[in-house]
């Protein structure tokens, strides 16, 4: 069962009105880690909250991932979890460095783009696009927009979702909070030094606890303020 989420119904309602969408998701321990110092994360977050993620997947054109995610974690990207399309699966990794024999870019449908240069072995039917760097997270909305992408689900890494809520590019972001203490390891949320908490972003939320113990901070950022 997936647990109610304003998100997914705020996507749901953007894509019956055709409105773009960009939202993050974020899922961490208790205290704010996202993978061990080794970059082991799985898992972090139990069933019900994997399912939502999964579903936040069904409502978007595309999910976006970083090459250090990538390289990490090797993700499918699908939505095997719920019932519904497949988004389209977008790589950011202008250096190549994760390589061609990805499971986000093999071929079995769903369009597969890389913000990169093309590889010899690319899998048939990857798109580049060869943005000149640095790449902006503007540009990289509004390269998929201009092929048809326009709701968005940036899926990480930690570095690719901060960049993204710096840039004041996400609308929406989940936080999906499990019950476990890692106690070492890289943090999920790092943005441009702040000198007074007034200055914090401060966004609407919504909270809901998951019967597997998950807490999910449902926050509309541009409801929010500083």
């Amino acid at each position: 069962m997936i647990p109610p989420s304003a998100t997914v119904t705020a996507l749901a309602e953007a894509a019956r009105r055709g409105d773009p969408m960009v939202v993050a998701q974020l899922g961490q321990s208790l205290d704010g880690r996202i993978a061990t110092p080794t970059g082991h994360s799985h898992y972090i977050n139990g069933p019900e909250a994997i399912a939502l993620l999964h579903a936040l997947r069904a409502n978007v054109d595309a999910v976006v991932i970083g090459s250090g995610t990538a390289r990490a974690d090797d993700p499918q990207l699908t939505v095997r979890h719920v019932e519904g399309p497949n988004p389209a699966r977008v790589l950011i990794d202008q250096r190549r460095s994760a390589g061609a024999a990805l499971r986000l870019l093999a071929d079995d449908g769903s369009r597969r783009i890389v913000f990169g240069p093309a590889l010899a072995d690319d899998p048939a039917g990857v798109e580049t696009i060869d943005a000149p760097a640095p790449l902006s997270p503007a540009t990289i909305v509004g390269a998929l927009a201009e092929r048809g992408m326009r709701r968005l689900l940036i899926e990480g890494g930690a570095a690719t979702v901060s960049g993204f809520i710096a840039a004041g590019a996400i609308d929406r972001l989940m936080v999906l909070v499990g019950p476990i203490i890692i106690g070492s390891g890289p943090t999920g949320i790092a943005l441009p030094p702040i000198a007074r908490l007034d200055e914090a972003i401060r966004p609407a939320m919504e909270v809901t606890l998951l019967s597997g113990g998950d807490v999910v901070f449902d926050c509309d950022l541009r409801r929010g303020h500083r």
